[in-house]
């Protein structure tokens, strides 16, 4: 549980910088692509992974994530959320890459989540992907976006189209299922 404890919210001086590389980008800077890709790269790729299941897929849609932020930068206008801006062109992507499969969301193809993360064990990856298994589609969604991309309820209610109440209360009886399935596992 490492990484649901230790993953800090985004401040305004992040949400910052990411808009100034939206911006540079905007303006054909390279650099500022990989600035971005370099610090969004696990919560874009953490969360194509939980709607998807498949870490090759996740893969395709992180990359195609990035061209069409590359693409759609001159739109974007800052409203001081860009990590919500990102994530909805990922879970469109998402989405369109399972409607493509003809694939619905299930478990068959979990993989290893967080195979990025060199201060993760194999053994830390195992027990991970295993209480994540243990969460519904949804609930996993709601964690892995406020846990990995430091997005706030309400940013995650708006991205996934749920009331508030609902993300709140997904995400509360997901940290309760997660808490259980961590006791149960030691």
């Amino acid at each position: 549980m490492i990484i649901f404890m230790t993953a800090a919210a985004p401040d305004a001086g992040a949400a910052a910088a990411l808009d100034g590389c939206i911006t540079r980008i905007a303006q054909g800077s390279q650099e500022a692509l990989a600035q971005l890709y370099d610090r969004t790269r696990p919560a874009v790729y953490g969360f194509a992974l939980s709607i998807l299941k498949s870490p090759h897929d996740a893969e395709d849609v992180l990359h195609d994530a990035y061209l069409q932020v590359w693409n759609a930068a001159g739109d974007y206008r800052s409203q001081g959320k860009p990590m919500a801006w990102l994530m909805t062109i990922v879970r469109n992507l998402a989405m369109d890459h399972l409607r493509r499969q003809g694939r619905t969301q299930s478990l068959e193809e979990a993989g290893d989540r967080f195979a990025h993360r060199p201060d993760v064990t194999q053994e830390d990856r195992l027990l991970l992907e295993s209480l994540l298994n243990s969460l519904g589609d949804e609930e996993r969604q709601v964690v892995t976006l406020h846990a990995l991309s430091g997005l706030k309820h309400r940013e995650i209610a708006v991205l996934l189209g749920m009331p508030l109440p609902t993300v709140l209360s997904k995400y509360s009886r997901a940290m309760k299922k997660l808490q259980q399935a961590w006791k149960e596992g030691n």
